[in-house]
């Protein structure tokens, strides 16, 4: 997890427990932005959006918004792994 401290100094601490917390609250942080303002601070918690990418009709594909009714059609068909 990238942190960024601005307004002030924090000590590695407590900078460790706020990136504790933003992963409980927030699990797949990518930065936290830490900003002092005398006794006070505010968080800001930045998640990386990500693509699934899974394997269907032997392609790898993030996402079939761009696939035609037939392709469609044949992932519609299949079965999932694991399911009978």
């Amino acid at each position: 997890m990238v942190v960024h401290v601005t307004g002030g100094k924090l000590p590695a601490e407590e900078i460790e427990l706020y990136k504790a917390r933003a992963e409980e609250l927030h699990p797949g942080t990518h930065t936290l932005d830490i900003s002092v303002d005398g006794d006070y601070v505010d968080l800001t918690y930045h998640v990386t959006p990500f693509d699934r990418i899974k394997r269907i009709t032997g392609y790898l594909v993030g996402s079939m918004d761009r696939w035609n009714d037939a392709k469609r059609a044949e992932a519609a068909d299949r079965l999932p792994h694991g399911k009978v």
